[in-house]
């Protein structure tokens, strides 16, 4: 099962991104359809609503009185606490149980509006992020919606900017053009993404290595380094140390394969198998290959879209000090820097062909472990 998180700003056509998703065959998961349903007459999320606001936030029909409700929150962050306190947690409960029935092989996609702003985007393998400029969302709120223009300003004032959205996102499908284009864009992804992803996680497999082919640095790299280690250090939970990018996709100027390298840090050899399930869930099974030296696991990326390699390693190791220690050498020292790039460019060329990158790896070792010999 491959679990993806839906979200973009109000009026940038999330629902329409859903629709076409499950149409393709998702199982969608709609946060603010069951934000409806557990605040419905006879459940414990309207009583408890009642309780904390009173009865004048209900209509004649004792159903909730959605705008008398808002009135009582709009500009008041105590009491906007106490209602997502109220219904956030019934949200997640209820979402769990529909993810939990979804069969083994779906591509489950979780629409949460606020992804983004409650921090939930480490939790999901993968983020899709619909995404409008802001004048043209003004535009389709006030035509589609019948919202005034001051009022659609608001709304999306009140919500994250695209900046944020932009730092969460692994997938940022852009909802500009005609419905058709939309669509077009949702299919390749489906086709070229989704579906790869989840046979993958289902199956445990990892992406393949490839042949080392080396790119220029490309600046993006940092952002997405981020944002996996926030996945990882999330499904590591308590019994991560620490979540590091490193190798040459962590080294600003330095020539790398296109495969994010991580590092996350444990106390113990436990740990680190306790661990296997959790980060495989995150989308990263175990390499079939197995740890190498100084390694108590490698796991790597079942996401089409983006290779990465985390390593597991005792915390305060050896090879986790020296892991740091060369990305800071290499990144402080152009001659450091530059010598590592000729042996990486060197040993691209000897193994283009190669399927498998552990001898080009190899090859490179040697000056890792002893760059000034």
């Amino acid at each position: 099962m491959l679990r993806t998180g839906l979200t973009g700003g109000i009026g940038a056509g999330k629902s329409t991104v859903a629709q076409r998703l499950v149409e393709r065959g998702a199982v969608l998961v709609d946060s603010d359809r069951i934000a409806r349903e557990v605040v419905e007459p006879g459940g414990e999320g309207l009583a408890a609503i009642v309780e904390a606001f009173g009865r004048d936030v209900l209509g004649p029909d004792g159903r909730l009185d959605r705008p008398a409700l808002a009135s009582v929150v709009f500009g008041d962050a105590a009491a906007r606490r106490t209602l997502d306190g109220i219904v956030h947690p019934l949200v997640r409960a209820r979402s769990d149980e529909l993810v939990a029935a979804a069969p083994a092989d779906a591509i489950v996609v979780q629409d949460v509006p606020l992804l983004v702003e409650g921090g939930m985007a480490p939790a999901f393998p993968l983020v899709v992020v619909v995404g409008l400029d802001a004048e043209e969302r003004v535009r389709r709120l006030v035509s589609a919606r019948g919202m005034t223009e001051q009022d659609a300003r608001a709304r999306i004032a009140a919500q994250a900017g695209d900046a944020e959205r932009r730092a969460a996102a692994d997938v940022w499908l852009d909802n500009s053009g005609t419905p058709e284009d939309t669509r077009r864009r949702v299919d390749a992804l489906w086709d070229g993404r989704l579906t790869g992803f989840e046979e993958n996680l289902r199956l445990g497999t990892p992406v393949p290595d490839g042949p080392p082919r080396l790119v220029e640095h490309d600046p993006g790299w940092d952002a997405q380094g981020r944002r996996l280690a926030a996945r990882v250090a999330a499904a590591a939970g308590r019994l991560g140390r620490g979540v590091e990018h490193v190798g040459s996709t962590a080294v600003p100027g330095l020539p790398a394969r296109d495969v994010l390298d991580l590092q996350l840090a444990v106390e113990s050899h436990a740990d680190a198998d306790a661990l296997a399930g959790a980060l495989a869930a995150a989308g990263l099974p175990a390499d079939p290959a197995g740890p190498g030296a100084g390694t108590l696991g490698v796991h790597r990326s079942a996401d089409p879209g983006r290779a990465a390699v985390v390593v597991v390693r005792l915390h305060g190791s050896p090879a986790w000090q020296h892991a740091l220690g060369l990305r800071e050498r290499l990144r402080a020292d152009d001659g450091a820097r530059a010598g590592y790039a000729e042996r990486k460019r060197a040993a691209a060329a000897l193994y283009a062909e190669d399927p498998d990158a552990r001898r080009y790896r190899a090859h490179t070792a040697a000056w890792r472990s002893d760059p000034d010999g």
